[in-house]
């Protein structure tokens, strides 16, 4: 089983969508996916349609250890994805887990004996590198990184490398930066085109050929609770996560 963390501390890069829709791509592909919402304002539990004011169990309680994981799991209405969903509670769990023994490998821990029930795990991170986020880094062992083709795009990756190498380091050697997408792409502008060039001259091959465009189908799909692929399959965000899932399958879902 591969456990992706989803992550950037820049916020509104995309990696919501990219956790949503990936997921759903992989799961219409035949895989397991379990996506983990680690973000408090829960926006991947309610953009997979998920009520969240009548979630019982969350994610909270698993990184508390007041639920085993298969309390917390949800099937979701879309095929092969289920969810681990987010609540308002989390908010106030890196407070709660500040003196907590062993605090950095809560969800780790509730990973354990899930192997079983998937193929996949994409941890939705916060918009942050606080103890949510380093949760999600000593759990997985793969990192993929959304990265905006817009100004100031590269601002704060530099950060995200030295916590990948301090979590390397003292907490999770297995831990490794496996991919990088571009997101919010719009090939008419020059902007657009020199950012992307810039991440793929830095990352090389970690960057997915695949980019997803800025498309207004895929702004409005959360808002009706449905992953791209179900909102309108025929417009360009929908084509661009399916190529998405078809390199995610080829570089980690390999038989």
């Amino acid at each position: 089983m591969k456990i992706v963390a989803v992550a950037n501390q820049k916020g509104g890069v995309g990696k919501t969508t990219c956790c949503i829709n990936l997921a759903a791509e992989l799961g219409r592909a035949g895989h397991r996916v379990i996506l983990a919402d680690l973000d408090p304002q829960g926006n991947s539990t309610s953009g997979l349609g998920i009520d969240r004011g009548a979630v019982g169990r969350s994610v909270y309680d698993l990184l508390l250890g007041e639920a085993p994981i298969a309390d917390v799991l949800l099937e979701t209405a879309w095929p092969g994805v289920s969810l681990l969903p987010a609540t308002l509670d989390l908010a106030g769990a890196e407070v709660e887990l500040a003196g907590a023994m062993s605090r950095e490998t809560r969800l780790r821990r509730g990973f354990e004996g899930i192997d079983d029930r998937a193929d996949i795990i994409l941890i939705d991170c916060p918009p942050s590198l606080g103890l949510l986020t380093l949760n999600a880094f000593v759990a997985a062992s793969k990192l993929l990184v959304p990265i905006q083709c817009e100004y100031f795009a590269l601002e704060g990756v530099g950060q995200l490398m030295r916590t990948l190498e301090l979590v390397q380091n003292y907490l999770n050697a297995d831990l490794e930066l496996a991919g990088i997408v571009l997101t919010m792409q719009d090939q008419r502008t020059r902007l657009s085109r020199e950012v992307g060039d810039e991440v793929r001259r830095q990352f090389g091959s970690l960057v997915f050929e695949t980019a997803i465009p800025r498309n207004v189908r895929l702004s409005e799909a959360p808002s009706y609770g449905k992953p791209i692929a179900y909102y309108d399959a025929s417009c360009p965000g929908a084509a661009a996560f399916s190529g998405l899932a078809q390199e995610v399958k080829q570089r980690w879902l390999r038989p």
